[in-house]
C-alpha cells in the first residue's frame, strides 16, 4: 500500500511538471495512470479534463464529463462543460450550463459574454463586459474592452444602434479597429478610413517590436484591416481601388475563414454581371469550414444571396431556383429571394408567372408590401402597361403621397394622355398635405404644379381654386393674379374684372420708352438681333413687315415648286445617294429610342428587377479563433486548477 502511494505521489509530481512544460498528452497518461491506481478520483478526473481542453480534446472532455457526473458534480466542473460545449459550436447548450448556475464566476461570466455575442444579443453582452470592467481588476482589463468595444461595432453595424460613449482609450490596434467598424456602421465613411488608418499602424508598431514576427506575419495581421479598408471604399464608389485591395488580401490565403470568405463575396459584388468567371472561383472561397460559426448571421444570409444572383447571371436556371428557393424557406418574410426568383423568371420570359409570384408574397407579407409593388409596377412598365403601372403605384400606401411618387404618376398619365387622372393624382396629394402640413413648401408646390398643370391642358375653369389659394398666401405674386384672371375671364368676367383692379397701374409699371423711336430704330435692333447682317443688306430699305410671321402665312407666298429633286450621286460612301444615305441615318429614323426610355417601353431588360447584390462588412478580428464573428474579440482564459501536485 505503501508502495502504492508512493507511486501515485511520484506520477502526481509527473503531472505537475508536464503541465508546467505544456506538455499536456505526456500529463494525460500520468493521470490515467493515477486513475488506474485509485479509480473515480474526483481531482485526477478534473485534471484528466482540463488536459484535454488544453490539448483541444473538446468531445472527449465533454465524455469524460458526461461518464462521472455524479462523482464529479455540476459545479465543480461548470465551466469545462460550458467551455466544451461553446468550442463545439453548441451554444445553446453552453448558455443554458451557465444559466443553470446559482453563481458565476468571473471566469464563468468572460465565457457568458462570449456565448451572449455568438447568439447575437449584444444587449445582454454588452451588460455583462460591462459589470466584469467595473468589478474587476486584474491582467485581463485590455481583453475585456476589446470585447465590449466589439459588442458595440456590432449593435452599430448589425442593428443600427447609436453607440454610447464608454470612455475606451484607443490605445491598441484592435481597440481602434473596432471604433472604425462602430464609425462605419454609422455611416460615416472618411473618419472611419482615419481610423482604420491609425489601427494600422498602431499594428505595425506593436509587431514590429517583436523581432520573432516577420513581414509576412505583419501583413498576415493587417490583412482583416486591409479587407475593411477595402469595404469602405467600396461603399463610397471608389471600386476600382476597393477592388485592388481585396484582391491582395486574397493573395495572402489567410487562415481566418470568415475574413476569407467575406473578402470574396465583395469582389463578387463588385464583379456584378461581369467577369463571372473571376465570380465562380472566388464564390468557392465562401464555403470554407466553420465559416458559418465566423460569421454573423446578415454576413452569411447576403453571401447565400449573391450566390444565387451568380447562377442566374452564369444562366444557371436551376441552380438558381434551388438557392432562392432555398433562401426563402430560411427567410420566409425576406423579399430577396422572391426578388431572385422573379429576375429569372423574367430572363425566362415567363413574365405572368413572375407578377403572380410577386402579388402572392405581397399579399402574404404587407410589411414587404410596398417595394414587392414597386417591382410589379416596373414590370408592368417593361410590358407597355402603363395605366397598371400607375394602379399598383397609387396602391402603395407609404409612398403614394411622396414627390417623387407624384411626380412619376403624373408623367406616366400624361404620356398616356389620361389628364384626368393626373389631375386626380394632384388632387389627392393637395388634400393629404392640407390635412398634414397646410401651408408647407409641399403643400404649396404641389398646388403651384397642380395649376400650372391644369392651364397647359386648358383646364382654366379647374386651376381657378388651386391660383386663388396660391394669391391668397402671396398677394403680391403678380404672375398668380395675372393667371388667376385669365382663368376667370372664360367663366365669369365680372370677377376677372374685379380682380385685375389688384393689378399694378400702367404708370407704376412703366419704363419711359419712346414707342415711335423704338419702331424707327430697326437697323440697331436687327444689329443686336442678328450679329452678323446679310451681304446685300440695305439700311436705307424699308424692312419687310411680314418678316414676323411664317413664311407659309405671308401675303406673297405662293407655295414651292412642285417636282422631284435629282438624287445626288458622288457625295457620301462611293455609289450612294442622298436619299439613301438618310435612310441609313439612324437618327432620322421614327423607330430610334429616346435617350432615355420613356414610360411604356421595353427597353429595361429582366435583370432591372434583381436587387443589388449586398456587400458584407468583412469580420471584426478575434484572439483566438474561439471569439465570435464580427469584432475583435478575445475569448476567456483557461486556469490552471489547483490540486494535488499543484495542478
Amino acid at each position: 500500500m505503501a508502495s502504492g502511494g508512493g507511486t501515485v505521489a511520484s506520477l502526481w509530481t509527473e503531472v505537475n511538471r508536464c503541465g508546467q512544460n505544456g506538455d499536456f498528452t505526456r500529463a494525460i497518461k500520468a493521470v490515467n495512470k493515477i486513475l488506474h491506481e485509485v479509480k473515480e478520483d474526483v481531482t485526477a478526473l478534473h485534471c484528466k479534463i482540463v488536459c484535454l481542453l488544453q490539448n483541444g480534446s473538446f468531445k472527449e472532455a465533454l465524455n469524460v464529463m458526461n461518464t462521472y457526473s455524479k462523482i464529479l458534480g455540476s459545479e465543480l466542473i461548470v465551466f469545462e462543460k460550458a467551455y466544451c460545449e461553446y468550442r463545439l459550436n453548441r451554444v445553446e447548450s453552453a448558455l443554458k450550463t451557465i444559466e443553470g448556475v446559482s453563481e458565476q464566476t468571473d471566469k464563468l461570466k468572460e465565457l457568458y459574454g462570449q456565448v451572449l455575442y455568438r447568439m447575437e444579443r449584444y444587449d445582454e453582452c454588452k451588460a455583462v463586459y460591462t459589470d466584469l470592467i467595473r468589478n474587476s481588476q486584474d491582467e485581463y482589463e485590455e481583453e475585456r474592452k476589446t470585447n465590449l468595444s466589439a459588442v458595440v461595432a456590432a449593435m452599430s453595424t448589425w442593428e443600427k444602434a447609436s453607440p454610447d460613449d464608454l470612455g475606451l482609450s484607443e490605445t491598441t490596434y484592435e481597440l481602434s479597429y473596432n471604433a472604425a467598424c462602430t464609425l462605419i456602421g454609422q455611416g460615416q465613411l472618411t473618419e472611419a478610413m482615419n481610423k482604420l488608418q491609425e489601427a494600422e499602424e498602431l499594428c505595425r508598431v506593436s509587431l514590429s517590436e517583436d523581432l520573432d514576427i516577420t513581414e509576412e506575419d505583419i501583413e498576415s495581421e493587417l490583412a482583416v484591416i486591409h479587407s475593411q479598408m477595402a469595404y469602405v471604399m467600396q461603399l463610397q464608389g471608389r471600386t476600382e481601388v476597393a477592388l485592388q485591395l481585396y484582391n491582395q488580401v486574397i493573395k495572402l490565403k489567410p487562415s481566418d475563414v470568415g475574413l476569407l470568405a467575406v473578402t470574396a463575396n465583395n469582389i463578387i459584388t463588385i464583379n456584378k454581371d461581369q467577369n463571372v468567371f473571376d465570380s465562380k472561383k472566388k464564390v468557392k472561397l465562401t464555403n470554407g469550414d466553420g465559416v458559418e460559426y465566423k460569421l454573423a448571421k446578415k454576413q452569411l444570409q447576403a453571401i447565400e444571396f449573391n450566390k444565387a444572383l451568380l447562377a442566374m447571371y452564369t444562366n444557371q436556371a436551376d441552380q438558381c431556383r434551388k438557392l432562392s428557393s432555398g433562401l426563402q424557406s430560411q427567410n420566409p418574410g425576406h423579399p430577396r429571394p422572391v426578388l431572385i426568383q422573379v429576375a429569372q423568371l423574367c430572363r425566362e420570359k415567363q413574365h405572368s408567372k413572375a407578377m403572380e409570384l410577386l402579388q402572392c408574397f405581397a399579399d402574404q407579407h404587407p410589411e414587404s408590401a410596398s417595394g414587392i409593388k414597386l417591382t410589379m409596377a416596373q414590370l408592368y412598365l417593361t410590358q407597355g402597361h402603363v395605366t397598371k403601372a400607375c394602379d399598383i403605384l397609387r396602391s402603395i400606401e407609404d409612398f403614394k403621397h411622396k414627390q417623387g411618387m407624384i411626380s412619376a404618376l403624373v408623367t406616366m398619365y400624361n404620356h398616356e394622355e389620361d389628364i384626368d387622372s393626373a389631375i386626380d393624382v394632384f388632387s389627392q396629394a393637395i388634400q393629404h398635405y392640407q390635412s398634414e402640413q397646410p401651408g408647407s413648401s409641399i403643400h404649396l408646390a404641389l398646388i403651384r404644379e397642380a395649376a400650372d398643370f391644369k392651364l397647359k391642358y386648358g383646364r382654366k375653369k379647374e386651376a381657378i381654386s388651386d391660383l386663388e389659394q396660391l394669391w391668397k398666401q402671396n398677394t403680391n405674386d403678380i404672375h398668380t393674379l395675372a393667371q388667376l384672371i385669365s382663368a376667370y375671364s372664360l367663366v365669369d368676367q365680372d370677377k376677372a374684372k374685379s380682380l385685375s383692379k389688384h393689378l399694378p397701374s400702367l404708370e407704376s409699371m412703366s419704363f419711359n420708352v419712346d414707342v415711335d423711336e423704338l419702331e424707327n430704330s430697326h437697323g440697331d435692333l436687327m444689329l443686336l438681333i442678328k450679329g452678323k447682317l446679310p451681304k446685300n443688306y440695305d439700311q436705307t430699305a424699308n424692312p419687310d413687315q411680314e418678316r414676323w410671321l411664317p413664311m407659309r402665312e405671308r401675303t406673297y407666298y405662293r407655295g414651292r415648286k412642285k417636282g422631284k429633286k435629282k438624287e445626288q450621286v458622288g457625295k457620301g460612301t462611293q455609289g450612294a445617294t442622298s436619299g439613301a444615305a438618310s435612310d441609313l441615318d439612324a437618327s432620322k429614323t421614327a423607330n430610334s429610342p429616346p435617350t432615355s426610355p420613356r414610360p411604356g417601353s421595353a427597353q429595361a431588360s429582366a435583370s432591372t428587377s434583381v436587387p443589388a447584390a449586398s456587400n458584407v462588412v468583412p469580420p471584426r478580428q478575434q484572439k483566438p479563433a474561439t471569439a465570435g464573428p464580427g469584432a475583435r474579440k478575445k475569448a476567456p482564459q483557461k486556469k490552471k486548477k489547483g490540486g494535488k501536485g499543484g495542478w
